[in-house]
């Protein structure tokens, strides 16, 4: 078999991913000393065989799937993923490329690299996934919703602007299961369909080398077999139609015209030649039988090889091959034989002699099926002899990782030059001269290109196995941390009741800084349990603050804090402080609600692990890699929530120790202005400013709420048993303020704080008595009552209280104890007059939008007094 020993020469080397290109994509053609390539990349380049360098970059706005050279009118067609077809000429660029920032990247690169234009883009259709030119016509293949359709555009005479004219002809293949992706944006198929054009000989077929052009001229007698007598009467053109799922059908154009002036059945143009069961990657013809010294003469004068060999190859291995033959009656039949080669097929090239290149991850392999390549076999008498041979034995060419292939016209007589494609990025050059008759001596240069050919393969295949190696490793340690997160999430989700093996605990404080105080939030993360907190983790904190309770329209404000946890193992613990308030305004809207959990990000530790290091194992993995995740990002685990409100936040500066002075309490940061106002009047001077004047003129605002003695007995016996009630009560209020101790040591009953603008706030707990609620006497309160001169704060050290209380009935209420008897007439009274103040409060703030500012002084004063008597209610908590 000729083709056997090659020589390989590097050419160039373009960019690529790591763990290199992905199959499927990638094109290489040739056309006199250029070879125009694409790397399944945005960029189309151009290198000049002779000078040994790359001329020209095309940038284009998405992936390039397919090029194809229509060398007549000297115009690369390019079909552009999610984009269309656009059109480049090869004579003026200037007209199918934009100059914007074309003059800035030429600084930056050896090679100018243009944009292409959007007015190149000839055929605008984001469904296209594969197309053919020809002299006089487009042909287009469109992925629709459930069907392939193929579509037929007029192409304009020679000399003319090359772009395509109206559509003159439509039909839709076979149906197909569309893939499940993402919502709303299209999804690429991961197989493309091929197409190919097939001509009688003499006919109007696509001129030029037929690589380049995507178009065979077949012999008229396998030409009538395969496609009828209605395309051979019509010397019509075939397209070939190679499909994801294995079917290889055809449609003559001529009749697909016709059929736009005279409908009929759509099906009857469509003509199923075989189903490959297996994606098809390669549809080409061959010329197996010896020819004559005039036919090759002929054939070198038209640049027309007349096949008689029609093949087709799919990605697993399964190759059709299909020829004309005479039967025992000596009728002329279709021959048909399939093969099973080595795959994955990554690509294939028709060769001359009958030899078909194609490409596995692990080798470029030749076969040959020209008559005489194969003795006969004794044992098969019945074997014509010019017959498709029974079994096909590849031969190896010693390069691997080959992407893309094309046979270049350039090679001398009687030796073949392949252009190819590595996954690296490097583009090839292999000659394959003729075998020599007999054995040969090795010479000392043979030698030695002999050992770097063996030494460039060693290299390819340990490079291939270092990058197999360092995916393994990476997935090893994907899976290894996927297994740690799963034992945390179960550990943390078993463990609600509990105590947890990892936890977050927040406490709070006042920070003294030179202008003003600010309230800190400390949050201490714990691994009590076996586990460690590795690559992945992060502790994420938000911070929640209401809205402002002057502004009943204001929404609430929340900032998330993401901590990254590195290395957290078990016994370790990481602390992380934030700022709470005030505002650079000096205001802390309270309450705020301070949330810790843990995420683990999927997409960080397993985005990189599904993405291939060697794409050729499966080609079309690497685009849909992150594809594969679910529609979550990662797993979250809520850790502990604090609300930090009012009675959190006082501070008593009048409880400090005798023999220690209390801190300074700086206010909030003020206007310079109003500073300087109150420095020039003086030390004797009374206090000025809004909150002073209020506090002065003005009583104070008061709340009070009632609960019931025995509750409260019942509730604090545990941990506060022999303490007076009233203090008891005050210290259960005061729990989680840092002044509860002083509070236990004084066994006080009230308290005055200074909330964190600087006004005070006055708690006070008394015994009281409420009669006229329950017949059998008074029932035993306990009154707790909220001073301040600032409503603002008064509502919310009222709101923190009532929250304390409501967890408290909820609770006291599960234990089942039941309330004494009341008087049910005089609780329906209350009630009724509650709601009496709760309509006239909305009548009042109805009045207040529509009043001028003078009327509207004595609305407001009424409605105050309104929101006073629904704090002091009647009602005792039981």
């Amino acid at each position: 078999m000729a083709g056997g020993t090659p020589r390989v020469h590097y050419l160039a080397g373009f960019s690529c991913p790591l763990g290199g290109l992905a199959a499927g994509k990638p094109r290489v053609l040739c056309h006199e000393a250029d070879v125009f390539l694409s790397t399944g990349s945005e960029f189309v380049y151009v290198y000049d065989q002779e000078g040994g360098l790359l001329t020209a970059v095309y940038r284009f706005p998405d992936q390039v799937w397919h090029l194809q050279l229509l060398a007549p009118r000297r115009a690369l067609y390019v079909l552009c993923a999610r984009r269309g077809i656009y059109c480049l000429s090869l004579d003026t660029p200037s007209r199918s490329v934009s100059q914007a920032n074309k003059d800035s990247e030429e600084d930056e690169l050896p090679y100018p690299v243009m944009p292409v234009d959007p007015d190149a883009c000839v055929l605008p259709d984001a469904t296209l996934c594969a197309f053919t030119v020809l002299d006089d016509m487009l042909v287009a293949l469109a992925q629709g919703p459930t069907q392939w359709k193929m579509q037929l555009f007029e192409h304009p005479c020679l000399g003319e602007d090359p772009q395509p004219g109206g559509q003159i002809g439509e039909v839709e293949l076979s149906t197909y299961t569309p893939e499940i992706g993402i919502p709303g944006k299209p999804t690429a198929p991961h197989f493309l369909p091929v197409l190919c054009c097939m001509s009688l000989p003499g006919s109007r077929a696509p001129h030029g080398h037929p690589q380049a052009c995507g178009g065979f001229t077949l012999e008229g007698a396998l030409f009538g077999l395969l496609f009828g007598a209605d395309a051979t009467l019509l010397e019509s053109p075939v397209i070939l139609c190679g499909l994801p799922d294995g079917q290889l059908c055809c449609v003559a154009l001529r009749a697909l015209v016709t059929s736009r002036s005279a409908p009929g059945d759509p099906k009857a143009l469509v003509r199923i030649l075989h189903h490959l069961e297996e994606p098809v990657v390669f549809i080409g013809a061959l010329k197996t039988e010896p020819q004559t010294e005039e036919a090759v003469e002929s054939e070198l004068s038209s640049m027309e090889v007349h096949s008689d060999c029609l093949v087709a190859l799919g990605h697993h291995g399964r190759t059709l091959a299909i020829k004309a033959s005479f039967d025992k009656s000596g009728n002329l039949v279709p021959e048909l034989q399939e093969y099973f080669l080595p795959g994955p097929v990554l690509c294939a090239a028709c060769g001359g002699g009958g030899r078909i290149y194609h490409s596995t991850p692990s080798d470029l392999r030749v076969v040959d099926l020209a008559q005489g390549s194969i003795p006969l076999d004794p044992q098969q008498p019945n074997r014509a002899p010019g017959s498709l041979p029974p079994t096909l034995c590849p031969t190896s060419l010693s390069v691997c990782s080959v992407l893309t292939v094309s046979v270049s016209p350039r090679a001398p007589a009687g030796e073949t030059e392949l252009l190819a494609l590595s996954a690296k990025g490097r583009l090839m050059s292999c000659s394959l001269s003729p075998k020599s008759p007999g054995p040969t001596r090795m010479t000392s240069a043979s030698a030695d290109r002999k050992i770097k050919e063996l030494l460039s393969g060693i290299g390819d295949v340990s490079e291939r196995v270092s990058f197999l190696k360092k995916a393994v490793d990476q997935r090893n340690k994907a899976l290894t941390s996927l297994n740690e997160a799963m034992n945390v999430s179960c550990a943390l989700l078993s463990s609600r009741e509990g105590p947890r093996p990892i936890s977050c605990t927040t406490t709070t404080s006042w920070s003294h800084l030179p202008l003003q105080d600010v309230l800190t939030a400390t949050c201490l993360l714990q691994n009590s349990g076996d586990f460690s907190l590795d690559r992945g983790w992060t502790l994420c904190i938000q911070v929640l603050t209401s809205s402002s309770a002057l502004d009943l329209d204001a929404a609430g404000s929340a900032v998330t804090y993401t901590i990254p946890v590195d290395r957290l193992g078990p016994g370790s613990q990481r602390e992380v402080t934030l700022p709470l308030g005030p505002t650079e305004s000096g205001v802390l809207d309270l309450p705020v609600t301070v949330s810790c959990a843990l995420f683990y990000s999927l997409r960080e530790v397993v985005g990189g692990a599904l993405a291939p290091s060697d794409p050729l194992e499966d080609p079309f993995l690497e685009e849909h890699a992150l594809d594969l995740l679910p529609e979550q990002e990662g797993i979250c685990l809520p850790l502990s929530r604090l609300t930090v409100d009012m009675l959190r936040c006082l501070r008593f500066p009048g409880l400090a120790s005798p023999h220690t002075q209390a801190p300074c309490l700086l206010s909030p940061a003020r206007d310079p202005v109003d500073t300087f106002l109150e420095a020039c009047c003086g030390p004797s001077s009374e206090p000025t400013g809004p909150a002073s004047l209020r506090a002065k003129y003005l009583p104070p605002s008061v709340a009070s709420i009632k609960v019931s003695a025995e509750l409260l007995r019942t509730a604090l016996e545990d941990a506060h048993s022999g303490v007076p009630l009233c203090s008891a009560t005050l210290q259960w209020l005061l729990a989680e303020n840092a002044a509860v101790d002083i509070v236990k040591a004084r066994a006080l009953s009230s308290v005055q704080g200074v909330a964190p603008n600087g006004t005070d706030i006055h708690l006070i707990i008394r015994e009281v008595a409420v009669t006229d609620l329950c017949p059998a006497g008074p029932i035993q309160a306990v009154e707790i009552q909220v001073e301040s001169s600032s409503l603002a704060d008064m509502c919310r050290a009222h709101h923190a209280i009532v929250g304390r209380m409501q967890a408290m009935v909820r609770e006291q209420a599960a234990q089942s104890s039941s309330p004494p008897d009341l008087r049910m007439q005089y609780l329906r009274q209350i009630h009724a007059n509650h709601e009496a103040l709760l309509r006239e409060v909305q009548a009042l703030r109805d009045r207040l939008c529509t009043e001028d500012e003078a009327s509207s002084c004595a609305t407001a004063q009424r409605l105050l007094q309104v929101y006073k008597q629904l704090r002091s209610p009647s009602l005792v908590l039981l």
